[in-house]
């Protein structure tokens, strides 16, 4: 008897991280969904608009970070209830934006606090603790929210967008955040200072440690490689399709067609880490990035394009959970939040990296094909650096 109580409260976490990452997947593709209407109907350049992702990476990034250290100390509770509040007014506000500079503080700064604050740092350590075995099934469960919000959520405002307005868009993502609020606040119990202390791994090391691995370093580097070629497709593939023939509203769907793609890639992933490890899914997911971005960089007919949209959906979020894989095995988890925080960081500022550079060299050329060749390139760096990762052990048996 005494067992059910533990399973239902953590069957619990998984639904309330899920519910954030549901929120969050969704919203954070909006801006994707939404680039072209905008810039069409404030006249803005897409590097302006791009700048402003650039920012969120930036700001999100650094804030998971902090996010991941105060997981640690406090629990998720309190940051994830903080993330959702901050998150809604900041994009619900979006509604209101008139000048560029609108976009860089709502959705650069404000939102981007709220997001880094409700994202897979706190997640990640939540369900971690509720599941310390089969961790990466668990977290694949979890993450995979993100690609079904992608899925649902974009396809609802898509149609939003094209019976409503843009504006709609960011009012319905404002009050989604605020409606969740109280449901994760309900299913995430409160800890006590002692609970989390318990609850609190004794070994593992932190960041200074772990810095001083090779380990450490190659794993930055692939996530920095990896977050350059999310956030550039994820913030222009809608305005690529459109540019390339297909209309704005299938252009939108082929956006959340990928939440679906990437639900089964996640899930996948998840699954075979716990089998044969993490750096085999992280091979073949940048392989399969060579592929679709050297399809796209020859040949740019709607066909192809959505055959790049839907292989590189399935690719998007392999590497959310092993983020968490990689990290315990390899450093221990008593660090867990700062640890997988100071490398999502990396992930997302380089993803601001990509999503304005594609802005630029969009508005230099007046096409994507420079930026399609450079993601060719870099993921293919990726996919070698993988292969040179070491298979984890656990190395993180004493306290940091």
């Amino acid at each position: 008897m005494p067992r059910k109580p533990i399973l239902t409260s953590a069957f619990l976490v998984l639904a309330a991280g899920f519910l954030v990452l549901f929120i969050g997947g969704g919203a954070r593709f909006a801006v994707g969904l939404t680039l072209k209407p905008i810039v069409d109907d404030l006249g803005w350049s897409r590097s302006e608009l791009g700048l402003a992702v650039g920012l969120f990476q930036v700001v999100s990034a650094t804030a998971m970070f902090f996010a991941g250290r105060l997981t640690d100390r406090a629990g998720p509770r309190l940051v994830l209830g903080l993330g959702l509040f901050v998150s809604g007014i900041g994009i619900g506000l979006m509604s209101l934006m008139s000048e560029p500079w609108h976009a860089l503080l709502l959705y650069g700064v404000i939102y981007a606090l709220g997001n880094g604050a409700a994202s897979m740092a706190p997640v990640g350590v939540m369900v971690t603790r509720a599941f310390p075995q089969r961790t990466g099934s668990a977290n694949a469960v979890v993450m995979s929210g993100m690609s079904v919000g992608q899925l649902l959520m974009i396809a609802a405002l898509a149609a939003v967008l094209t019976m409503v307005s843009w504006h709609a868009v960011y009012v319905t993502l404002g009050l989604a955040h605020l409606v969740l609020l109280p449901v994760v606040i309900a299913a995430v119990p409160k800890a006590s200072p002692s609970e989390r202390k318990a609850a609190q791994p004794a070994a593992g090391l932190g960041i200074t440690e772990a810095a001083r691995t090779r380990q450490f370093w190659l794993l930055i580097v692939i996530y920095a490689i990896c977050g350059f070629d999310d956030f550039f497709v994820s913030t222009h593939v809608v305005a690529f399709a459109e540019d390339r023939g297909v209309n704005a509203f299938m252009a939108g769907n082929l956006l959340a067609l990928m939440g679906l793609t990437g639900l089964i890639g996640v899930v996948a992933a998840g699954a075979a880490s716990d089998r044969v490890g993490p750096i085999w899914p992280t091979v073949l997911s940048f392989a399969a990035r060579v592929a679709v971005f050297g399809l796209v960089t020859v040949d740019q007919s709607p066909l192809s394009v959505a055959v790049f949209a839907l292989v590189f959906g399935a690719t998007f979020l392999v590497t959310a959970p092993l983020t968490v894989v990689f990290v315990a095995v390899s450093f221990g988890t008593r660090h867990l939040g700062a640890l997988i925080g100071s490398i999502t960081m990396v992930h997302h500022i380089f993803g601001g990296f990509g999503a304005w550079l594609g802005a630029a060299l969009f508005d230099a050329r007046d096409n994507y094909d420079a930026a399609f060749a450079l993601m060719f390139a870099v993921s293919l760096i990726a996919m070698v650096l993988s292969f040179m990762l070491q298979r984890p052990g656990l190395r993180a048996t004493r306290s940091a």
